[in-house]
C-alpha cells in the first residue's frame, strides 16, 4: 500500500496528551513529579521587574551630578510611596533647598553620580502559570515549570484567536450545517464554551464577547471580520495573545463551511463536560494548532499516542482539502497513484484520489491535503 506523509490534524476521543506549563523566566515550581493537578492550580510563579522611571535629579535640584548621591533620603532597594520625598539638596547656607518626590509606589533602583539620574522601579509584576488541564505531573523543569500528562479527547482547529480559556461545553446548533446566530446566545452562556455549526457572523461573535462567553468553536468565520475585530490583518506569526475576552477556534476555514461531522459528533458527545481551550495558532515551522481539550475521568488511564507514522496518509485515511476549489471538504483517500500528474498550471505533482462524503471522487494534489487523525 502506498503512503505519503501529510500534516495531521487531531480529532480524537482518547489521546495521551502532554502539556508543557512553563514560566517566561526563572521562578518557583510548586509541584513535584507524581502530583495530580486540576486546571486552575498554580504550578509555577515568578515576578517580572516593574517599569523603570528615570528622574534627572541633578537638573531638578540644580546640583552637580556627583552631589546627587549625597542628597538621597532613602537607601537603594528601599520601598518608597508616591509623593514621598526621596531626595533634598543642601541649598545655600541651609536655605533655598530643592527636593524630589517619588512619582510612583515602588523602590529606589539606582543612582548615578556621573549622570545625576535616579532610577525608580515600579513594584514587580507577579506571573503565575496554571495547570490548564487536570492530569499528573510527569516531569519538573527546574525553576521554570512542569510537564503534565492527561488522557483527553482533543480537537484541533485550522485557526484560532485569543488565548487560553476554559468552561463547560454547550452545543447551540442542532447539526454541523447550522449557523450560530445572535438569537442563540444569551446570558446563561457566560463562562461556557459554545459550539456552533457552519458559521458565526461578526455581530454574533461580538455578542458572545459581550455576554462573557469563554470561547466559541465554529466551522467557519470571515477573514475580513477578523481584521475588523482586531484592527489589523493576521500574518503568519503566532496568534493567541489577542485581548478579546472570548477565544475563537475555527475548525474548517474561512467563510461558511459546515463543521466536519466527526468533529461535531465528538463535541456533542461531551456536551456539558469541562474543556480547556487555546486559540494560539502558528502556521510556520513549529506548527501550533488551536485546540479543544476535554480531560477524561481518572478511570480512563491510557490513550492513544501518535508518532510520525501516525500521520502517514494511506488508502482509507480521512483527509481535508486545504485549498480551493474543494477547500474545507472532508473525504477518504481512495488511492495514491505513484505517477506524477500534470495539473492545469502545467506543474507535475503527486495526486490522491479522494472520495468525498457525497460519493463523488476528485483528483487532488497531495500537497493540498491535511490528514485528520481519528481513533
Amino acid at each position: 500500500m502506498s503512503r505519503t506523509y501529510t500534516p495531521g490534524l487531531k480529532v480524537l476521543h482518547h489521546s495521551t496528551v502532554k502539556k508543557i506549563r512553563q514560566l517566561p523566566l526563572k521562578g518557583k515550581v510548586h509541584l513535584k513529579v507524581g502530583d495530580r493537578v486540576e486546571p486552575g492550580w498554580v504550578v509555577a510563579s515568578t515576578n517580572i521587574p516593574g517599569n523603570v522611571h528615570m528622574v534627572n535629579a541633578a537638573i531638578q535640584m540644580n546640583v552637580e551630578p556627583e552631589a546627587v548621591p549625597e542628597c538621597l533620603l532613602v537607601k537603594l532597594d528601599e520601598t518608597i510611596t508616591k509623593g514621598q520625598v526621596i531626595a533634598r539638596s543642601k541649598g545655600f547656607f541651609g536655605l533655598f533647598k530643592s527636593q524630589i518626590k517619588s512619582t510612583i509606589d515602588g523602590t529606589l533602583g539606582n543612582v548615578s553620580g556621573v549622570t545625576g539620574q535616579i532610577i525608580l522601579n515600579e513594584a514587580p509584576i507577579p506571573i503565575e502559570v496554571d495547570a490548564y488541564t487536570s492530569g499528573i505531573v510527569i516531569e519538573v523543569i527546574k525553576e521554570e515549570g512542569v510537564i503534565i500528562e492527561t488522557v483527553a479527547a482533543i480537537i484541533q482547529g485550522i485557526l484560532g484567536i485569543g488565548g487560553e480559556s476554559r468552561g463547560n461545553i454547550e452545543i447551540l446548533t442542532k447539526n454541523p450545517n447550522d449557523e450560530l446566530t445572535e438569537d442563540l446566545i444569551n446570558d446563561t452562556h457566560a463562562g461556557k464554551i459554545i459550539i456552533g455549526g457552519s458559521f458565526i457572523s461578526l455581530r454574533a461573535y461580538q455578542k458572545a464577547i459581550n455576554k462573557k462567553v469563554a470561547a466559541v468553536v465554529i466551522g467557519g468565520f470571515n477573514y475580513s471580520d477578523i481584521t475588523e475585530l482586531l484592527g489589523y490583518s493576521l500574518g503568519v506569526a503566532i496568534t493567541g495573545s489577542e485581548d478579546i475576552g472570548t477565544s475563537l477556534v475555527i475548525t474548517e476555514g474561512f467563510g461558511k463551511i459546515s463543521m466536519a461531522h466527526r468533529t461535531f459528533s465528538l463535541l456533542k458527545e461531551y456536551n456539558g463536560h469541562f474543556a480547556a481551550i487555546n486559540g494560539a495558532t502558528q502556521i510556520r515551522a513549529g506548527v501550533i494548532r488551536p485546540e479543544v481539550l476535554i480531560p477524561l475521568p481518572e478511570t480512563i488511564r491510557t490513550g492513544i499516542e501518535f508518532d510520525e507514522a501516525g500521520v502517514a496518509t494511506a488508502e482509507g485515511s480521512i483527509v481535508r482539502v486545504i485549498r480551493a476549489p474543494y477547500f474545507g471538504r472532508v473525504g477518504k483517500v481512495k488511492s495514491l497513484p505513484p505517477k506524477l500528474v500534470k495539473m492545469e498550471s502545467e506543474t507535475l505533482v503527486r495526486i490522491a484520489e479522494i472520495e468525498f462524503e457525497d460519493g463523488t471522487v476528485k483528483t487532488i494534489p497531495r500537497a493540498n491535503l491535511e490528514m485528520i487523525l481519528t481513533d
